[in-house]
Protein backbone atom coordinates (compact mmCIF):
# COMPACT_ATOMS: atom_id res chain seq x y z
CA UNK A 1 0.00 0.00 0.00
CA UNK A 2 1.70 3.44 -1.40
CA UNK A 3 0.79 6.54 1.17
CA UNK A 4 2.99 9.13 -0.80
CA UNK A 5 0.83 11.67 0.85
CA UNK A 6 1.87 10.98 4.15
CA UNK A 7 5.67 10.97 3.46
CA UNK A 8 7.67 13.76 5.09
CA UNK A 9 10.77 13.25 3.32
CA UNK A 10 10.06 13.66 -0.24
CA UNK A 11 13.42 11.56 -1.48
CA UNK A 12 11.97 11.50 -5.16
CA UNK A 13 12.36 15.26 -5.40
CA UNK A 14 16.15 15.54 -4.12
CA UNK A 15 19.29 15.10 -5.75
CA UNK A 16 20.74 12.98 -3.27
CA UNK A 17 18.32 11.43 -1.13
CA UNK A 18 19.47 10.60 2.33
CA UNK A 19 16.71 7.54 2.50
CA UNK A 20 13.42 6.47 1.67
CA UNK A 21 9.86 5.67 3.92
CA UNK A 22 9.63 1.43 3.74
CA UNK A 23 6.55 1.49 0.78
CA UNK A 24 8.22 4.21 -1.05
CA UNK A 25 8.13 3.17 -5.08
CA UNK A 26 11.35 5.05 -5.29
CA UNK A 27 13.85 2.06 -5.04
CA UNK A 28 12.00 -0.38 -6.96
CA UNK A 29 13.99 -0.62 -9.83
CA UNK A 30 11.84 -2.86 -11.67
CA UNK A 31 9.27 -0.71 -11.83
CA UNK A 32 11.14 2.77 -12.41
CA UNK A 33 12.65 0.71 -15.78
CA UNK A 34 9.49 -0.35 -16.57
CA UNK A 35 8.08 3.20 -16.83
CA UNK A 36 11.32 4.66 -18.11
CA UNK A 37 10.89 1.88 -21.03
CA UNK A 38 6.81 2.98 -21.79
CA UNK A 39 8.29 6.73 -21.84
CA UNK A 40 10.63 5.54 -24.29
CA UNK A 41 7.65 5.28 -26.70
CA UNK A 42 7.93 8.01 -29.35
CA UNK A 43 4.13 9.79 -28.67
CA UNK A 44 4.72 9.29 -24.90
CA UNK A 45 7.64 11.08 -24.84
CA UNK A 46 6.89 13.67 -27.05
CA UNK A 47 4.20 14.19 -25.11
CA UNK A 48 5.98 13.97 -21.36
CA UNK A 49 9.07 16.23 -22.99
CA UNK A 50 6.30 19.09 -24.31
CA UNK A 51 4.92 18.82 -20.93
CA UNK A 52 7.60 19.72 -18.96
CA UNK A 53 8.65 22.14 -20.99
CA UNK A 54 5.01 24.11 -20.90
CA UNK A 55 5.31 23.33 -17.56
CA UNK A 56 8.72 25.12 -17.21
CA UNK A 57 7.37 28.07 -19.41
CA UNK A 58 4.42 28.49 -18.01
CA UNK A 59 5.45 28.48 -14.03
CA UNK A 60 3.18 31.09 -11.94
CA UNK A 61 2.93 33.06 -15.21
CA UNK A 62 0.59 31.46 -17.44
CA UNK A 63 -3.00 29.79 -16.79
CA UNK A 64 -4.12 27.03 -17.51
CA UNK A 65 -6.01 27.62 -21.11
CA UNK A 66 -2.63 29.27 -22.18
CA UNK A 67 -0.89 26.41 -21.21
CA UNK A 68 -3.36 23.90 -22.93
CA UNK A 69 -2.94 25.84 -26.09
CA UNK A 70 1.21 26.13 -25.47
CA UNK A 71 0.98 21.99 -25.32
CA UNK A 72 -0.82 21.54 -28.73
CA UNK A 73 1.30 23.34 -30.48
CA UNK A 74 4.32 22.05 -29.35
CA UNK A 75 2.58 18.74 -30.30
CA UNK A 76 1.49 19.72 -33.53
CA UNK A 77 -1.82 19.12 -32.19
CA UNK A 78 -4.17 21.05 -34.44
CA UNK A 79 -7.08 20.04 -34.18
CA UNK A 80 -8.39 19.92 -30.81
CA UNK A 81 -11.99 18.54 -29.76
CA UNK A 82 -14.07 19.91 -27.07
CA UNK A 83 -16.13 17.81 -24.72
CA UNK A 84 -18.48 20.01 -23.00
CA UNK A 85 -21.53 19.96 -20.60
CA UNK A 86 -24.51 21.60 -21.85
CA UNK A 87 -24.78 23.42 -18.22
CA UNK A 88 -21.28 25.48 -19.33
CA UNK A 89 -22.44 26.18 -22.72
CA UNK A 90 -21.88 29.50 -22.68
CA UNK A 91 -18.49 28.69 -20.62
CA UNK A 92 -17.98 26.27 -23.88
CA UNK A 93 -18.34 28.51 -26.41
CA UNK A 94 -15.74 31.02 -25.12
CA UNK A 95 -13.25 28.61 -25.19
CA UNK A 96 -14.23 27.21 -28.41
CA UNK A 97 -13.96 31.16 -30.02
CA UNK A 98 -10.57 31.83 -27.95
CA UNK A 99 -9.10 28.18 -29.48
CA UNK A 100 -10.63 29.34 -33.05
CA UNK A 101 -8.85 33.10 -32.59
CA UNK A 102 -5.80 31.04 -32.05
CA UNK A 103 -5.43 29.31 -35.11
CA UNK A 104 -7.21 25.68 -33.56
CA UNK A 105 -9.91 23.76 -35.44
CA UNK A 106 -12.61 23.05 -33.10
CA UNK A 107 -14.70 20.14 -33.16
CA UNK A 108 -17.38 20.59 -30.30
CA UNK A 109 -19.84 18.38 -29.08
CA UNK A 110 -22.24 18.89 -25.90
CA UNK A 111 -22.99 16.04 -23.68
CA UNK A 112 -26.55 16.02 -24.56
CA UNK A 113 -26.47 15.29 -27.87
CA UNK A 114 -28.57 12.01 -29.54
CA UNK A 115 -31.36 12.76 -26.59
CA UNK A 116 -31.06 9.22 -24.54
CA UNK A 117 -33.83 9.52 -22.23
CA UNK A 118 -32.73 8.39 -18.75
CA UNK A 119 -34.97 5.35 -18.48
CA UNK A 120 -32.73 3.96 -21.48
CA UNK A 121 -30.19 3.62 -18.76
CA UNK A 122 -32.31 2.64 -15.67
CA UNK A 123 -33.29 6.14 -14.13
CA UNK A 124 -36.58 5.93 -12.40
CA UNK A 125 -38.60 9.35 -12.64
CA UNK A 126 -38.05 9.83 -8.94
CA UNK A 127 -33.96 9.98 -9.61
CA UNK A 128 -33.97 12.26 -12.05
CA UNK A 129 -32.71 15.78 -11.16
CA UNK A 130 -36.42 17.25 -12.15
CA UNK A 131 -38.64 14.57 -11.50
CA UNK A 132 -41.66 14.76 -13.61
CA UNK A 133 -39.89 15.92 -16.93
CA UNK A 134 -37.75 14.52 -20.15
CA UNK A 135 -34.48 14.05 -19.11
CA UNK A 136 -31.84 13.11 -21.12
CA UNK A 137 -28.74 11.50 -20.36
CA UNK A 138 -25.30 13.22 -20.65
CA UNK A 139 -23.43 11.36 -23.46
CA UNK A 140 -19.57 11.06 -23.02
CA UNK A 141 -19.42 7.69 -25.06
CA UNK A 142 -20.53 9.83 -27.95
CA UNK A 143 -18.92 12.86 -26.98
CA UNK A 144 -15.90 10.18 -27.78
CA UNK A 145 -17.04 8.39 -30.53
CA UNK A 146 -17.88 11.80 -32.81
CA UNK A 147 -14.45 13.15 -31.85
CA UNK A 148 -12.83 9.84 -32.65
CA UNK A 149 -14.78 10.02 -35.99
CA UNK A 150 -13.29 13.49 -36.46
CA UNK A 151 -9.98 12.32 -35.83
CA UNK A 152 -9.04 15.19 -33.51
CA UNK A 153 -5.49 15.80 -31.99
CA UNK A 154 -6.40 16.63 -28.40
CA UNK A 155 -9.38 16.19 -26.54
CA UNK A 156 -10.35 19.10 -23.98
CA UNK A 157 -12.85 18.03 -21.02
CA UNK A 158 -14.88 21.06 -20.09
CA UNK A 159 -17.41 20.52 -17.26
CA UNK A 160 -18.15 16.53 -17.40
CA UNK A 161 -19.59 15.13 -14.86
CA UNK A 162 -17.79 12.70 -12.11
CA UNK A 163 -18.15 9.38 -13.91
CA UNK A 164 -19.18 11.19 -16.99
CA UNK A 165 -15.82 12.50 -17.35
CA UNK A 166 -14.32 8.62 -16.83
CA UNK A 167 -16.35 7.10 -19.61
CA UNK A 168 -14.93 9.63 -22.16
CA UNK A 169 -11.80 9.04 -21.55
CA UNK A 170 -12.43 5.29 -21.53
CA UNK A 171 -13.56 5.94 -25.04
CA UNK A 172 -11.43 8.82 -26.04
CA UNK A 173 -8.47 7.46 -29.01
CA UNK A 174 -6.61 10.75 -29.07
CA UNK A 175 -4.98 12.26 -25.82
CA UNK A 176 -7.16 13.69 -23.37
CA UNK A 177 -6.67 16.88 -21.39
CA UNK A 178 -8.91 19.26 -18.41
CA UNK A 179 -9.72 22.58 -18.82
CA UNK A 180 -12.45 22.93 -15.98
CA UNK A 181 -14.20 20.13 -13.85
CA UNK A 182 -17.84 20.79 -12.66
CA UNK A 183 -18.56 21.44 -9.28
CA UNK A 184 -21.57 23.33 -8.94
CA UNK A 185 -21.66 23.71 -4.96
CA UNK A 186 -18.10 25.16 -4.57
CA UNK A 187 -18.55 27.58 -8.37
CA UNK A 188 -16.33 24.60 -10.23
CA UNK A 189 -13.54 25.29 -7.68
CA UNK A 190 -13.44 21.27 -6.27
CA UNK A 191 -10.10 21.87 -4.41
CA UNK A 192 -12.14 24.50 -2.15
CA UNK A 193 -13.46 20.86 -0.56
CA UNK A 194 -10.20 20.57 0.58
CA UNK A 195 -9.48 24.07 2.36
CA UNK A 196 -12.90 23.78 4.19
CA UNK A 197 -12.41 20.58 5.15
CA UNK A 198 -10.03 21.82 8.05
CA UNK A 199 -12.93 23.80 9.00
CA UNK A 200 -16.48 24.78 7.47
CA UNK A 201 -16.86 21.03 6.41
CA UNK A 202 -14.81 19.53 9.35
CA UNK A 203 -17.88 17.65 10.30
CA UNK A 204 -19.29 16.66 6.92
CA UNK A 205 -15.85 14.87 5.63
CA UNK A 206 -14.94 13.83 8.77
CA UNK A 207 -18.03 13.23 11.14
CA UNK A 208 -20.09 14.92 14.10
CA UNK A 209 -17.47 14.40 16.70
CA UNK A 210 -14.75 16.53 15.37
CA UNK A 211 -13.67 19.40 17.27
CA UNK A 212 -13.77 22.96 15.83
Amino acid sequence: MYTCDACQMNSCYKKEPTGYPKNCPCPDEAHVEACKELYSDPENMMISHNSALVEAEGYLRKNRLEEIMDFARKCNYHKLGVAFCLGMKREGNILCNILRHNGFDVVAVACKHGRIPKEFIGIKDEEKVRPGTFESICNPIGQALLMNQQKTDLNVMMGLCVGHDTLFMKYSEAPATVFAVKDRALAHNPIGALYLSENYYKQKFFGKNQAD
